[in-house]
Parts: structure tokens; sequence; C-alpha cells
């Protein structure tokens, strides 16, 4: 009936999120899981050894998200009388040690850890996670179809899923109206609003790459609002070939943004921060990012802003996005009651409910129409919950579903486009070279 609190780090990672769209995946299989079983039952369900119930997230940049999260689950410790040790560790550490530990029996019994084939995918496969199969049949959780299908590993449900999170441009209302500017409903929209705003000498679109994983995010919403998301599924299934004429236009387009003033003239030296500030400040108009920058921007905008789809040449375009990380319990856990009664609860509607209200997530699963949060964060509600309920398209974020090689050849390539070093055709040649690897 409480909860003990492990700082394994003082250093933060860039989201609350254990995987985060604006943590790249770097390294598809960054778990580097070995191929052994599938899921397994795991546990015996026995908590003789140690009342002690280990629960590992992600280490978050801001403290205080931190500990509204321990006080949150200290309440529920307090209502099962389960005794909850949360511990807290970065992005990159985590991702060196947690293997180790499910290999050896002495890792979390819980733990939050990403979707997709390289992460949860290839714990499932090495046989370190517990199957929640029959989990899932006997708790009836919310989830959408889409997002199951993500912690879903040859027919075995492996995980909860993460916060949902999508790519799109956030842009200064009251900058767009000062210069008559509406917001874009297609790329001619978008390129003539950039071209008044350069000319006025505002930075029309902040777009940074100075860490390296936004290029993919660049690439990631240009090309999901171009080809949709049956597009995506070809290019990403290896149906249809990365250097198509789509995905080259995608990337030429950033090439002719740079080279027409649209974007900071050296965004390959701008930081992710040194985006947003140009952003908050007013020199920039618009910023390309994600829906968990929706927190930051209610702290720091003194002005109204709007978040739209990047824009396709024939029309609004589609949201970009994926899952971040979500709860997954060790197959070799000794308190598997405890640590079911645990992924219930975060599975369950309260707990989304909170994640809305504290954190600004998007859980994936409905939400009610009546949460508490900034205009800004109940549109971005809004527009995740028609293309969850399968009313509206979605593209990918690309690096969450790739290789280690594709992504290298991806982030490196439009890293040489930003910094004129290579032409969207070497590009995307590069790009599909690494997929057939």
């Amino acid at each position: 009936m409480s909860v003990a609190v492990t700082r394994l780090s003082a250093l933060g990672s860039a989201t609350m999120h254990t995987f985060s769209l604006r943590t790249p995946a770097v390294i598809a299989t960054a778990a580097g899981v070995l191929i052994l079983a599938g899921c397994t039952g795991g546990g015996t369900g026995s908590d003789a050894d140690d009342d002690t119930l280990r629960y590992l997230v992600e280490q978050p940049e801001d403290p205080a998200a931190l500990q509204a999260l321990e006080d949150h689950i200290a309440e529920f410790s307090e209502a099962s009388g389960i005794d909850i040790e949360v511990e807290a560790m970065p992005f990159d550490t985590l991702r060196t040690v947690l293997q180790t530990q499910l290999q050896s029996g002495e890792g979390p019994d819980v733990f939050n850890w990403g979707s997709g084939p390289g992460f949860g995918g290839a714990f499932a496969e090495a046989g370190l996670l517990y199957d929640l199969t029959d989990a899932y049949a006997e708790y009836d959780w919310p989830f959408y179809d889409f997002a199951k299908e993500r912690v879903t590993f040859e027919d075995t449900l492996y995980g909860i899923p993460g916060e949902m999170e999508t790519l799109g441009l956030f842009y200064n209302a009251d900058l767009f109206a000062e210069h008559g500017i509406a917001p874009p409903e297609d790329l001619a929209g978008l390129e003539a609003a950039s071209k008044k705003l350069a000319d006025a000498g505002i930075v029309p679109i902040a777009a940074s790459n100075q860490e390296g994983w936004q290029g993919g995010h660049l690439l990631s919403m240009a090309l999901s609002s171009r080809v949709g998301s049956t597009g995506m599924d070809a290019l990403v299934s290896g149906e249809a070939s990365w250097d198509s004429p789509d995905v080259v236009a995608s990337l030429q387009l950033w090439q002719d943004y740079l080279e027409q003033g649209y974007l900071p003239e050296f965004p390959t030296s701008l930081s992710y921060d040194g985006a947003n500030a140009l952003f908050y400040s007013g020199d920039a108009a618009m910023v390309p990012t994600g829906s968990w920058l929706t927190f930051e921007i209610d702290d720091n905008a003194d002005f109204e802003v709007g978040y739209i789809p990047f824009p396709a040449e024939d029309g609004p375009g589609i949201f970009a996005g994926g899952l971040g990380s979500g709860p997954m319990i060790s197959a070799s856990t000794t308190k598997l009651d405890s640590a079911l009664e645990l992924v219930d609860y975060l599975a369950s509607p309260e707990h989304a409910r909170w994640m809305v209200e504290n954190l600004n997530v998007i859980p994936p699963q409905p939400i009610a129409a009546d949460v508490d949060v900034s205009p800004l964060f109940h549109q971005v509600l809004d527009d995740t919950a028609k293309f969850s309920d399968g009313t509206g398209d979605f593209g990918y974020n690309i690096d969450v579903l790739t290789t280690d090689e594709f992504n290298e050849a991806m982030l490196d390539g439009v890293a040489a486009i930003l910094s004129g070093q290579m032409s969207a055709e070497e590009v995307a040649a590069q790009m599909q070279a690494a997929a057939q690897q």
C-alpha cells in the first residue's frame, strides 16, 4: 500500500514517453533481441517472494511529470493494497539494460516500452513478454483496433498500446490574421502563405534538424499527405519503392522550400528547442512537429495557435503519427496477479482521462467529451478521434516502422538535402538500397 520511487539517473529525455515520436527510432532493432521463442504465459501468479511490484518508466525531462505519475500510482497502490516501486530511467539507458535485465530474470515486473516490430515485437519474439491475449478477452480493454494491431506479434497480444501522437503543422493564428492569411487547405495555399510571410521578414516554417531525428518527421508528414495511408502501407511493406516519384517529390519539397526561403537559413544548425523558440517569439509563423508540443505551447505561446495536417497537393492532407510506449509485463515476473491488476488499471478509461488532463497525451481509446483540457488540445483530441474511429485517414511516422539501416539512410539523406549536399533523387535511391538490405 505504498509507492517507492527510484530515480536511476538524473538525466532526462525529451518527453514523458518511453518511446515517443520525438525520440527517433534511430535503431529500429534497438533492443537487439535474440530470436528465441514467442510470448510466454510466464510467471506463476504468486507474490510470495517479494511483495513489491517494480514498474519501470522512462525518466521525463520535467520532474513535475514524474511526480504527477508517482502520485497517481500511489492512489492506485492505496486502493489496491499493492506495494509498487516506480523506477525512472533515461531512454538510452533503458534501451541498453532492459533486455539484459529481462533475460536474467532480474528486470521489472511491468515496464513501459515501444510497440512495433523493433521494440515490443522483438521482445515478444524473444519470449521476454507475458502473453496478454487471454487478459484482453477477460478485461475487454476498450482500445482502438489499429492500436491493438501495433501490439500484436504472430496473433499474440503482448502489450498495452501507448499514447497516440500525430505529426503536423502548428501555426500562429494571430500572425496569420495580421497578414491576411487563412490556414492552408492545400500545398498551393501553404506556399502562398509562406511567400507572403517570407516577404514580410517572418520565417514561414521553423523546420530544424540539428539533432537529426526531425528529418524523418518532415518526410513522414509530407509523404503521408501525398500518398495517404494506402501508399504508406505499400512503402513500408515493400510493395512500393522508396525511390518512386512520390517519395522523390516529398523530399524535393523540402529542398525547394529551403531554396525559396520558406525555412530557416540553416536547418541543420537549428535545434528543436531553437525552432520552438522562434515560433513562441513570433519570428516564425509555423512549426512542423508533433501533438506532444501542445502542453509546451499552452505554457509558452501568448497568441492563439492552430494545428493542421501538412497539406497535400489536392487538399488539406492527413496527420502522420503512431503510438508511443505502453505497459508490458515481464514473462519472468513472480507477481503476475499484481502485475495484471496494475496493467488493468493503466488500461482503464479512468487512467486514460487522467493522462489526458494531467500529461496532455492521447490514449488509444475513446475519451469523454467533457475532459478538462485547453482548446488547442481539445482540437487535437477531436482530430485524433476521427481517424481512430475509422472516419478519417492517418499516415505514418516512418522511423518507428523501418529498420536501422533504412533509418540511417533516411535521416542522413534528409540532413544532406537540408544542407545542400544531396539531391532528392540521390536520397530516395539511398533509401531504397537500404530498404533492400
